[in-house]
């Protein structure tokens, strides 16, 4: 996957749904349905957590898992911060690098749990502009 492929992915974790152009959509919703179908995550799952309700579901772990592994933002259970900064839109990286940082890793029991204790560090620093797909 391409750097500027890179940088259209990960907007699910910080752009406001509002911005997504329609190419845009279409990689976030081919995202969507590969993790939905991989981990048979309840679509309600996904919604509460785009709101910051973080249900503690492991299915809902192992799809942020997913996610992140679609857009190889981990590796060996870490997330690979250098790769998350350097693919931001510029958009938003003034306000999302800090917080990409700051987090790091957060690690979990598994590799579904640090994704998503991750993702949750993520929405608490920048809560008006994270997305889940």
């Amino acid at each position: 996957m391409s750097k500027l492929s890179y940088g259209l992915v990960i907007m699910i974790f910080f752009v406001a749904k509002s911005m997504a152009d329609d190419g845009m959509a279409e990689m976030v919703q081919m995202l969507h349905d590969t993790c939905v179908a991989e981990t048979g995550v309840a679509e309600d799952l996904i919604v509460q957590a785009r709101t910051g309700n973080f249900p503690d579901d492991p299915k809902l772990k192992c799809y942020m898992l997913c996610l992140l592994e679609q857009i190889s933002g981990i590796d060996d259970g870490n997330i690979d911060v250098e790769t998350i900064v350097a693919v931001l839109p510029e958009h938003v990286v003034g306000d999302a690098e800090p917080v990409v940082r700051s987090c790091g890793t957060v690690k979990g029991s598994d590799d579904c749990d640090t994704a998503f204790q991750t993702n949750k560090c993520w929405y608490n620093g920048l809560p008006d502009l994270y997305m889940l797909a």
